[in-house]
């Protein structure tokens, strides 16, 4: 926003140089960018946030202006003289202005000049405009603008002569209407667009830019000058479906004064008269609903001044500052003004809401530079959250077998649409839209909500492989999302999730050992599970389409599939150019941390050996270890200590359909040593159960 030095001095009698101005202003706030002079001018250029419509103007920054100097905005400046309003019967006034939309529009004034002449502007106005980046038209346009500049209300001129009917109805766009702009563009209009419009058709597009044809041209006598307040949602949208943005869009976009229209209008016309001749006639007030100011609660504004910044204001300058700005406070019945109850937030101040915003004002003109570095008080200890804690161990458990944790983007391209099998139970049956589509994306093509975390952590290898780096491992815990469920709100579920590839790599060692393999992936859900005080998980074989048959598996827990794991498939491997294997897994962790944790149990070291027997038996491809584990397990042989895995063959001696499968039985009492014949029992017992549930057989 560019701001004129000596506009503003002719508003407030400022006592400051362009660039104590410029300091002072920024101290509050307004960051001024840029001093550029402009033949006896200075120029500020303001960088304003949306919140700040009212500093759109002179006047608003006159009167933050004010608070630092304590001298009074020149109130006769804002809006000139009142001009006198020719009767006008109320009831005679839909004649002329009709609100057919008053959700649109929220008031609309119309002041009709009549014998004007137009011209040339002024050398002055011309002046005044161009150092603002706006260039001349003629006197009554430029008034408009300099009106607009000074005050921060837009509005618009039209040809009385033009306007079909001389009256004026405000409503919405019809099918198939069409308008020739000033810039000269002819634009299709729809119904979701306001519009201004004569008897007849659309004459301008409202809070955007008026219509060529209704435009002030030198022949023009009579001016219906327009100064009206629109909806702030309804003009961003229509701006942005035209491809149309103008002073006045970005002033209406973000809110202007709706008591102020009066005034501009009053303003406006007494510069009318006074270069372009005319006489004012009949003033027309459209104002279906009068706004109510904001009340704000404030029990007490010095205590929550000092809550908040840790500064101490009094009383009587927190009260001289909000009044400075407009903001004033209710009245005790003896007629005191008081430090608590309410205050009336200002109509030009559409961000006063709450309490937290009067301090702010407080604070930014008694200075940020005030504030000292210091920690604010405690008023609560803070705690986790009743799974972080297990959350922790997880992190921290992957963390020291060499994993590193990533963070992925909850939405992402629809491309990854059934390329991964989900969680069990994530998607609903039957569902016409099991996924979640973003309507406006933070990232371009990015409009899904991840029903899966594999997409991210899948670009995060392929972007360290890029990298040169071959040996990676990484896991995650994050949200994903499903179908829309209760309240109109999207499933939400907490998954974990781990990937790795290359080889492993010891700490002090620079080459791999050794390449990692689906058993390294097993072992890392393993220790985070068991982490999460969660051992009772099991695998099983499972086909599943993002990963490879056989090295495949499903996770359950208590009986109740919670996850998979295996070898991506050749296909995904392809697509992102993996040349050596990736190993994933991901799982419900949502369900993981709804299960009891299982107590910790301490046992005394064994006082006795052990016996152990490795058999290797013959088994079909179909039999599995899991399977002769759990045999074993059910045989209930109470010296039988643990069952484990030793090595699988195929080849020589063995049919197409056999393969050799060796586990390790261990033997052991807590009360004495075994003997050879207490072993051969409680082993031949296993073996004889084995043989008569799973049919396999020893191998000679």
């Amino acid at each position: 926003m560019n701001i004129s030095y000596n506009w503003l001095r002719e508003l407030i009698d400022l006592g400051f140089d362009p660039e104590k101005t410029a300091a002072e202003l920024t101290r509050v706030g307004l960051a001024v960018e840029g001093i550029h002079p402009y033949k006896d001018d200075f120029i500020l250029d303001i960088d304003l946030t949306s919140n700040r419509p009212d500093c759109l103007s002179h006047l608003g920054v006159a009167r933050e202006l004010s608070v630092s100097t304590g001298k009074e905005v020149k109130l006769e400046r804002r809006g000139g003289e009142r001009m006198p309003d020719a009767p006008f019967p109320a009831l005679l006034a839909p004649d002329v202005v009709k609100i057919e939309d008053t959700a649109l529009c929220h008031r609309f004034t119309a002041r009709i000049i009549r014998d004007v002449k137009i011209g040339p502007s002024p050398q002055w106005l011309v002046d005044r405009l161009e150092a603002l980046g706006e260039r001349s038209i003629n006197n009554v346009a430029d008034i408009t603008n300099f009106v607009m500049l000074e005050l921060g209300q837009p509005m618009h001129a039209f040809d009385l002569e033009t306007l079909t009917e001389r009256r004026i109805v405000v409503r919405r766009a019809k099918p198939g209407e069409k308008i020739t702009t000033l810039d000269e563009a002819e634009r299709e209009i729809d119904d979701t667009m306001l519009m201004i419009c004569d008897a007849e058709k659309p004459v301008a597009i409202g809070g955007i830019m008026g219509g060529l044809d209704t435009s002030i041209t030198f022949p023009t006598t009579d001016v219906l000058l327009e100064v009206a307040c629109f909806n702030r949602d309804n003009i961003r949208q229509t701006s942005r479906k035209l491809g149309l943005a103008s002073e006045a869009s970005y002033r209406f976009e973000r809110g202007v004064d709706i008591e102020n229209l009066k005034l501009a209008s009053d303003r406006a016309t007494q510069l009318i008269i006074q270069l372009a001749g005319g006489d004012a006639g009949e003033f027309i007030d459209v104002y279906p609903k009068r706004f109510e100011q904001k009340r704000v609660e404030a029990s007490d504004i010095p205590t929550s001044v000092k809550r908040l910044s840790g500064l101490d204001v009094p009383i009587e300058e927190c009260i001289r500052i909000l009044s400075a700005l407009g903001i004033t406070p209710l009245m005790e019945s003896d007629g005191s003004a008081i430090g608590s109850g309410q205050f009336l937030a200002p109509t030009w101040r559409h961000d006063i809401a709450i309490e937290e915003d009067l301090v702010e004002e407080v604070v930014r003109h008694t200075g940020y530079e005030n504030i000292a570095e210091e920690l604010p008080p405690a008023y609560g200890a803070g705690e986790y959250q009743a799974d972080e804690g297990r959350k922790k161990r997880i992190r921290r458990s992957l963390s020291d077998i060499g994993f590193n944790e990533a963070i992925g983007y909850s939405f992402i391209d629809k491309v990854h649409d059934g390329v991964v099998k989900e969680v069990p139970g994530l998607l609903a049956d039957g569902g016409a839209e099991p996924f979640v589509e973003l309507q406006d994306s933070v990232i371009e093509g990015a409009v899904r909500m991840r029903p899966t975390l594999l997409p991210g952590l899948l670009d995060s290898v392929r972007l360290n492989l890029n990298f040169q780096r071959r040996d990676i491992k990484l896991f995650e815990i994050g949200k994903v999302f499903s179908a829309i469920g209760e309240g109109g709100l999207p499933n939400e579920r907490e998954l974990f999730a781990v990937i790795l590839t290359g080889g492993q790599i010891y700490e002090g060692r620079t080459m791999p050992v050794r390449e990692l393999d689906f058993f390294d992936a097993k072992g890392a859900v393993e220790t985070a599970l068991d982490a999460a005080g969660v051992s009772n998980i099991e695998f099983s074989a499972a086909e599943v389409k993002h990963l490879r048959r056989g090295q495949s598996a499903s996770i359950a827990l208590g009986g109740n599939k919670i996850g998979y794991i295996g070898r991506l498939n050749e296909e995904i491997a392809s697509n992102y150019k993996f040349r050596q294997p990736v190993y994933v897994a991901e799982i419900d962790l949502q369900a993981v941390l709804a299960s009891p944790t299982s107590a910790a149990r301490y046992t005394p070291l064994p006082k006795f050996p052990a016996v152990v027997r490795d058999v290797s038996f013959v088994v079909e491809r179909g039999t599995s270890y899991e399977s002769i584990r759990a045999a074993a397990v059910s045989a209930n042989e109470d010296l039988l200590i643990s069952v484990d895995f030793v090595d699988v063959f195929e080849g020589k001696g063995l049919g197409e359909d056999e393969r050799s499968l060796t586990v390790r039985f261990t033997y052991r009492s807590d009360e004495r040593t075994l003997v050879e014949d207490e072993v051969n029992r409680a082993h031949d017992g296993v073996l004889t159960k084995l043989e008569n549930e799973l049919g396999v057989r020893q191998r000679n």
